[in-house]
């Protein structure tokens, strides 16, 4: 089945505002559309109102935090298919573990560097090849 979301909007969801405007740039760099969103009460009214492709979603968010917009994101039919890395400054395996089995696509480490961050798009750009190959 065909995703229905725009492959080329991405909602960052991050309450810093220097690693926002430095996501915010390598993406659209890459010729990625951004949305940004600084809590996760507003991440989830983006998500719900644009048609992303990706969602960058930092863990450790005042209010809604970044486990619970996950959960959120990956229980809503209409949310569930878009592919959200998630980012956080802990390299606990048991951080990466949970996040993946929450649903998230990707465990990417702050302080996120240009290259990450490319590479990590350049996987979902893959995937999205394959799967047009195959559909």
């Amino acid at each position: 089945m065909p995703n229905k979301h725009s492959k080329g909007l991405v909602l960052l969801i991050e309450d810093d505002a220097d690693v926002r405007r430095f996501a915010s740039l390598v993406l659209e760099l890459e010729e990625y559309s951004v949305l940004e969103a600084e809590n996760g009460e507003q991440g989830l009214e983006l998500a719900r109102h644009n048609k992303c492709g990706l969602v960058l979603l930092d863990l450790r968010l005042s209010g809604l935090d970044g486990w619970s917009v996950l959960k959120k994101l990956k229980e809503d039919p209409d949310l569930c298919g878009i592919p959200v890395f998630v980012f956080s400054a802990s390299a606990d395996m048991e951080f990466r573990e949970r996040a993946l089995s929450l649903g998230a696509d990707d465990y990417l480490l702050k302080p996120l560097s240009a290259a990450s961050l490319r590479n990590a798009v350049a996987r979902i750009k893959q995937l999205d090849r394959q799967n047009m190959r195959y559909s």
